[in-house]
């Protein structure tokens, strides 16, 4: 006989609810401040952070998945979506010569930056300005506990 899970608490359920809330009104906020400035999506933000903060600029697909929140199948249409638009490039990997290395080009950096331009903005506009510097550290301790 299998036990019955216990229902979470009120608290714990508003908690998750409020949780989830936040990050969708959170994120419709700042692609809606990306979009106004003629950037392209957050996604493309992510993927050129991770790449232009690893080592030699590089990483495989499957590194990118991991430190991202993108699923891959979607992560694969948007690293081809940015080659075309040449802010990365494929190289193979030399140890199998099968594996390929996804590179952040000098033009990939320059986008990330001017990016980064409007979304550091727009995180201050909606999270920032919402809470004191005391608040905004206790909030990330307790998401901190999730991660």
């Amino acid at each position: 006989m299998s036990e019955k899970a216990s229902e979470p608490s009120e608290a714990s359920t508003r908690a998750w609810t409020s949780i989830m809330r936040a990050r969708e009104r959170l994120l419709a906020a700042i692609e809606a401040d990306l979009k106004a400035a003629g950037m392209p999506p957050l996604a493309w933000y992510d993927v050129l952070w991770e790449l232009a903060r690893a080592q030699d600029g590089r990483l495989r697909p499957y590194e990118i998945e991991e430190r991202t929140l993108l699923a891959q199948y979607n992560l694969s249409r948007l690293i081809d979506r940015l080659e075309r638009e040449g802010l990365v490039r494929r190289e193979v990997f030399a140890r199998d010569g099968r594996g390929r290395w996804v590179v952040i080009t000098e033009a990939g950096r320059q986008l990330r930056e001017r990016i980064w331009a409007v979304y550091a903005g727009s995180i201050e506009t909606h999270v920032g300005r919402k809470l004191a510097e005391s608040e905004a550290k206790a909030l990330a301790g307790l998401l901190d506990r999730f991660l």
